[in-house]
């Protein structure tokens, strides 16, 4: 079934690339559930989500001619999807350190932290997010991850450490 799947999808990006409208339908069906997912897991907004994930597939839809029909694009999707979640949360994060004034009026109450997986999750730097998610939810492996987001596998490996120990302090 896999090698069919896999035969069916370049298939499916080949006539993509010819324009053809129902095999884009079938690579937006197959990948969006998991496009969506890793990009919320990585920004923890929905709306942020599905904005960032309809923003890959108009990219990669964009760059299918430069896409390598031999590799898969489930892979390739993510990458564009979890770069561009990584993006956002970074710009986030600048946003909320320059508003100081909202933080200071209404301080978080420090006695009731979110302590759920996915609460701890959404406190680690997107860095660290986006290889837990790509490794634990998505399972790819630390080599893909390091090919993914174009790092050396040593970063992937200690972004991975990183941001378990923090969970595991958190939890």
């Amino acid at each position: 079934m896999v090698a069919r799947t896999g035969r069916e999808e370049r298939a499916w990006v080949r006539g993509a690339q010819a324009g053809v409208e129902s095999d884009l339908e079938a690579l937006f069906r197959t990948h969006w559930d998991h496009a969506l997912r890793a990009a919320y897991l990585v920004v923890h907004d929905a709306a942020a989500a599905e904005d960032i994930a309809q923003e890959a597939f108009l990219a990669a839809v964009r760059n299918l001619d430069r896409f390598d029909r031999r590799r898969p694009f489930g892979p390739w999707l993510h990458r564009i999807v979890v770069n561009r979640a990584i993006d956002v949360a970074r710009a986030r994060a600048l946003r909320s350190e320059s508003a100081l004034d909202e933080t200071l009026a209404a301080p978080a109450d420090p006695a009731s932290p979110d302590r759920s997986v996915l609460g701890v999750l959404a406190g680690l730097p997107p860095e660290q997010r986006a290889v837990i998610v790509l490794r634990y939810l998505l399972e790819y492996t630390p080599g893909e991850i390091a090919r993914l987001l174009d790092v050396p596998r040593g970063t992937v490996n200690s972004r991975l450490r990183r941001g378990l120990d923090a969970m595991r302090e958190r939890l």
